[in-house]
């Protein structure tokens, strides 16, 4: 018997980006077998850039430089085996690699009001959509800037830069097969900002001033190297160059003027761009001869009968001569005239005041006196009655816990009855544990409120507290209780609750208000950070977090509120958990522009028409292409899905009108329309011309099914009508099946089904919560299958 020739090592898939090199390899058991190649059915024989090799018993098909028409399904094939594997070829865009690291490493660095364009070209299967984006937010055309998107280039242009073009900037260019993103950098050279105000005066005298100011909040990009000072002398004109302090000083002292005269200072940043703005200051005087300021309210020291001791510190600022002594006032409280208490100033900073009437309340004040003067008195001392204070206070009152925890006990308590010429100091607490006979003092001073918190216990222990009213006599009687700390609560490390109401993607509509509550539970309370696109929230949007919960709000929402949000809780031990969420803002489109008809292909009408304003902001926008056959007429959509500018209507009868109307839709709904002013016709034509495709040997127009555009996500109010959309390409024309959560939907008569050349949708006239779910298209033919997978959600009650 002849042995049969098995296959060792089968053909397997391989997916490459067009333009790199690939090979299908198979191994078969005998090294002397010949086998033939096939692609998509049809025996490849002489397919341009590929090439076989066989090494014994290994067999290879080789391309080098793989192109669009080398995707398909290959075979090998002898008498005995055949083996089958695929080609994907995907071509996502590519950006010149010597280009790409010199745009990425490389700063682009300009002088301010130059022009700046940064032009990238790029390859890749078209449409390719580019995007601009600095420091994350989406760059979109104004006066100055305007973004420039091609088939094979995009381009930034700023026609007259400035400093706030600096920053990190990305470019995105996104097809069907892939993203590619680029990070650049554009630096902006100019002269300083002003220097950070305002001008201070540190010091004045008569002979002397001395200011001082902040440096530039921006320094143009490059380092300030010194600042130029001026004056101008009140009621005169010209401003006199008082000199240059280096780029570390931002203090000046001037000898250039006169006692009781008024100026102007102002103050310019200096860096190799040139100079600042200037930084004017307030009128400054050289002072006359400088009185003190005002001291601290005096404090009471103590009180007896017919006396009163006070006490007082020197002020903040002693004027321009040496304090030499103070005056001391005093009136009756409730009078509005001052009493000197002595003829000449007190040398000391103490007082006791004596032939006060007995009973009644004073109050004092100080002033210091230097060589300038007697300066600014001070603000009046608590009131003080002129008597003994021979008797303790009673005792505290509704003494209770008020809150403890493991490690500590708060203590409130009220003050005792009010009982005539009592009065009261503060309040002393005391602590012992139980095991402990000797009573200890919490704080060294009397506690002036009403409310202390011991701190440093042990859990479980059972303590003994106690609190007594204090007054110059002593303290009062206390008042006792005896009380526990509570165990520790258990560690419970972060973790969010979430429920089938807590979506990952929001679609906001523009203006309404973004709530997203988020439950957790965590011991003990964790920190609570809230990022958007990892970075601090905008100040629009406001954080209300208590009681294991935590909201955002943002009354009014606006495009720049795109973006990811993410929350982190964090506890003392470090455990980490977070949760992120997409918010999509958009609106109803704005209208397409104008529409524009030409004949490119004989017999055909190519629709091209300027894009709507909304795709700055929504990415998931599309068009619908509608005709009608008379100025009258019904409008019937011929192109649906549509992600270009551009749609070929192939289907016109000669001698025929024909009206187009372009749409853009989204999620929210659909624009007013932009239509074509004069009708369309084709002319009848006097001959057929019979064109002879030329026939291209090897390449098969077979194709397995294929997804140009997928399924997306929705969001949708309960009641609304509903259509789920898709593209899918192949040849034979793909089978279409819808499911939802698994189950195939194709006799269930609550969906409508549409197949309008490939592009697929599933409508729901009336949607209900059960609706809500996951849904997916299949697409089969006899060369494979295909899927696209999206979620429905549905909001509101049924």
């Amino acid at each position: 018997s002849v042995l049969r020739c098995r296959v060792n090592k089968p053909l397997v898939d391989v997916r490459v980006v067009k333009g790199e090199p690939t090979e299908l390899s198979c191994t078969v058991s005998s090294k002397d077998v010949q086998g033939t190649w096939f692609k998509d059915g049809l025996k490849i024989k002489n397919m341009e850039g590929v090439r076989f090799e066989k090494q014994g018993s290994v067999h290879k098909l080789i391309i080098d430089k793989v192109e669009d028409f080398h995707a398909g399904k290959y075979r090998f094939e002898t008498e005995d085996i055949k083996t089958e594997a695929s080609i994907f070829v995907e071509d996502p865009p590519q950006v010149d690699k010597v280009l790409l690291k010199n745009l990425t490493n490389v700063p682009t660095v300009t002088k301010a009001g130059q022009k700046v364009k940064i032009k990238i070209p790029f390859e890749g299967q078209l449409p390719i959509k580019a995007t601009w984006l600095k420091d994350g937010m989406e760059l979109v055309d104004d006066t100055r800037i305007r973004v420039d998107k091609a088939d094979t280039f995009t381009m930034l242009s700023i026609s007259s830069s400035e400093r706030k073009d600096c920053g990190d900037y990305k470019v995105r260019l996104k097809n069907d097969h892939g993203v590619l993103e680029m990070n650049l950098k554009l630096v902006v050279i100019d002269k300083p900002e002003q220097p950070t105000g305002p001008i201070k005066v540190i010091e004045s005298s008569s002979n002397n001033i001395t200011i001082q100011w902040k440096p530039p909040k921006d320094d143009g990009g490059k380092p300030v190297q010194s600042y130029i000072i001026q004056m101008q002398q009140v009621g005169k004109e010209e401003w006199v160059t008082l000199g240059e302090t280096p780029k570390t000083c931002t203090t000046f002292t001037t000898n250039k003027v006169e006692q009781d005269m008024g100026y102007y200072f102002r103050v310019r940043a200096v860096n190799v761009e040139g100079a600042s703005e200037a930084l004017e200051s307030d009128e400054v005087k050289a002072a006359s001869k400088a009185i003190p300021g005002p001291p601290d309210p005096p404090e009471i020291v103590s009180t007896g009968k017919e006396t009163i001791t006070i006490s007082w510190k020197v002020p903040h600022r002693t004027g321009s001569s040496r304090i030499v002594g103070y005056t001391v006032q005093k009136r009756k409280k409730g009078a509005s005239i001052w009493v000197p208490v002595t003829n000449v100033p007190v040398a000391d900073r103490k007082l006791k005041m004596t032939n006060l009437k007995m009973g009644l309340q004073y109050e004092f004040r100080v002033a210091a006196v230097n060589a300038a003067g007697v300066g600014e008195a001070s603000a009046p001392s608590h009131p003080a009655f002129a008597r003994d204070s021979t008797e303790p206070p009673g005792q505290v009152r509704d003494l209770r816990v008020s809150s403890r925890d493991s490690t500590s006990i708060t203590l409130t308590w009220k003050t005792p009855e009010p009982k005539d010429g009592v009065d009261v100091k503060g309040y002393e607490v005391e602590m012992r544990s139980h095991v402990n006979l000797n009573w200890t003092k919490c704080s060294v001073l009397p506690i002036k409120a009403t409310t202390y918190t011991v701190k440093g216990l042990q859990a479980k222990e059972l303590y003994f507290l106690r609190v007594r009213a204090v007054n110059d006599s002593g303290p009062g009687e206390a008042a006792e209780l005896e009380t526990f700390v509570e165990a520790p609560p258990p560690v419970v490390p972060p973790r969010f609750l979430i429920n089938d109401r807590v979506k990952t993607l929001l679609v906001i509509k523009a203006g309404n208000t973004i709530r997203v509550p988020m439950h957790f539970e965590a011991s003990p309370d964790p920190v609570v950070t809230w990022l958007k696109d990892g970075h601090p929230l905008p100040k629009r949007a406001s954080i209300n977090t208590e009681h294991g919960a935590t909201q955002l709000l943002i009354e009014a929402a606006e495009f720049s509120d795109t973006g990811t949000y993410t929350i982190e809780l964090q506890n003392q031990s470090g455990n980490k958990e977070s949760f992120s969420f997409q918010v999509q803002v958009t609106d109803i489109p704005q209208s397409p522009g104008p529409v524009v008809l030409e004949e490119n292909v004989p017999k055909t009408v190519t629709v091209t028409w300027e894009p709507s304003a909304s795709e700055k902001w929504e990415s998931d926008l599309y068009y619908t292409v509608l005709k009608r056959e008379s100025q009258k007429g019904l409008w019937h959509t011929v192109g649906d899905m549509i992600h270009t500018n551009k749609f070929t209507y192939t289907k016109l009868i000669p001698g025929r009108d024909y009206y187009f109307r372009v749409v853009a839709k989204n999620c929210l709904g659909t624009s007013g329309p932009s239509e074509t002013v004069q009708p369309w016709r084709l002319q009848k034509q006097k001959a057929d011309f019979q064109v002879k495709q030329r026939e291209y040997r090897g390449v098969n127009q077979n194709q397995p099914p294929r997804f140009l555009v997928q399924l997306k996500p929705r969001v949708v109010t309960v009641g609304t009508e509903c259509q789920m959309s898709c593209a899918v390409t192949g040849y034979p024309q793909p089978k279409i099946t819808w499911y939802k959560d698994g189950r195939d939907l194709s006799k269930d008569p609550t969906y409508l089904h549409k197949n309008v050349f490939g592009v697929c949708s599933l409508m729901i006239l009336g949607v209900v919560k059960n609706d809500e779910g996951e849904y997916m298209v299949e697409a089969s033919n006899d060369l494979g299958r295909a899927f696209s997978k999206a979620s429905l959600t549905v909001k509101g009650n049924n």
